[in-house]
């Protein structure tokens, strides 16, 4: 009687081959549970953000002059304002994100990070924020806040209040130290706590003048160890959009201009090269449109940001109105109203040169 014939499938290598296949699944799962974990809310990447200290260079816009510089005990008072959903998940001066759910700031000269008290003057309410952005530029306002802190002040339906703005000298030194080391808001955060709390001893700030001769110690059995001093920090200016070669955009029918070809080529001018121009102005275009009353309309929204005007100019055998902003003295200064405008949604607004 025949031996029935045994199938090579039969046997051990099935068994085998589910085990390796359930744990490969079983990997991948874990692998895409951590990917999913370490995203972060409003759409900012998963990426931890690193951090950066900031002063900046001189800057003028419509007009007037600022001065970034390290202060650890400003303080000033005016008008406070906010911004909000326009501005969520864009990049603040410093290189962050923006997120309005947490408590910062943008003004105008203050080293970013820095650490400042406001208080409504009108309510008496107040609130602790880290500034990491430059602005505002309107009127007499003196702070830009993110929703959360404009919610802590109660100025969300009003829009603005008066404020006073009171440096923390032992947290803004802490929030220092740790941007420079590369530490990013979530670690400046908990320096911010540390050094309210008086856990975190700050070292004094860094002073223009040189520091006067060392004191003699009386030598002590065990050497004390005394933190190392940051290095004084460089002035680096802020970083604008490069001026770019001019390329029109004409209207669609909604009113909003798209992109048409470029009516030159050439090497993009570096900022450096840009601020070397003797005498060169810098303005900041929005857009520019088949009809002058499409610029028209667009010229009266954003007209708040600074001086505007619309202008005439052919391309591609066609006539276009031009809307821009300026002049300004530095592509810096430009720079930082064209980053403000594309964070409000004009994300055609780029730095040209004339």
């Amino acid at each position: 009687m025949p031996l029935p014939v045994v199938s090579p499938r039969i046997g051990p290598m099935p068994v085998v081959r589910v085990l390796g296949t359930l744990l490969l699944l079983g990997c991948l799962a874990v692998f895409l549970s951590a990917c999913g974990s370490s995203s972060r809310g409003g759409g900012a990447a998963g990426v931890a953000q690193r951090g950066s200290y900031k002063v900046g260079a001189p800057y003028k816009i419509d007009g007037v002059t600022y001065t970034p510089q390290e202060e650890f005990n400003r303080t000033e008072t005016g008008v406070a304002s906010w911004y909000g959903p326009g501005f969520h998940g864009k990049s603040t001066a410093n290189g962050e994100r923006y997120d309005q759910s947490e408590r910062t700031a943008a003004h105008r000269t203050l080293q970013m990070p820095a650490i400042v008290r406001v208080t409504n003057l009108d309510n008496g309410m107040s609130t602790v924020v880290r500034i990491n952005d430059r602005g505002p530029f309107a009127r007499s306002r003196v702070i830009d806040l993110s929703r959360t802190a404009a919610q802590e002040l109660d100025i969300i339906r009003n829009g603005t209040a008066r404020v006073r703005i009171d440096q923390l000298s032992a947290e803004s030194m802490a929030v220092r130290d740790v941007a420079t080391a590369g530490g990013g808001p979530a670690e400046q955060n908990a320096a911010v706590a540390q050094a309210a709390s008086g856990q975190r001893t700050a070292p004094a700030p860094t002073m223009a003048a040189a520091p006067p001769p060392a004191q003699v110690v009386a030598p002590r059995p065990q050497p004390v160890v005394v933190p190392a001093q940051p290095a004084p920090q460089p002035v680096w200016p802020t970083t604008p959009q490069p001026p770019s070669v001019e390329t029109p955009v004409a209207s669609g029918s909604g009113g909003r201009g798209v992109t048409v070809a470029s009516l030159a080529s050439g090497t993009v001018p570096t900022a450096a090269t840009a601020s070397a121009l003797a005498g060169g102005s810098f303005y900041v275009q929005t857009g520019a449109f088949s009809t002058m009353e499409n610029a028209e309309r667009q010229r009266g929204a954003v007209r708040s940001y600074g001086t505007s005007e619309v202008s005439q100019a052919s391309a591609g055998g066609r006539d276009v109105w031009r809307v821009r902003l300026g002049p300004y003295t530095t592509a810096d200064a430009a720079g930082i109203v064209a980053d403000r405008l594309k964070r409000s949604g004009y994300g055609d607004a780029r730095v040209v040169s004339e």
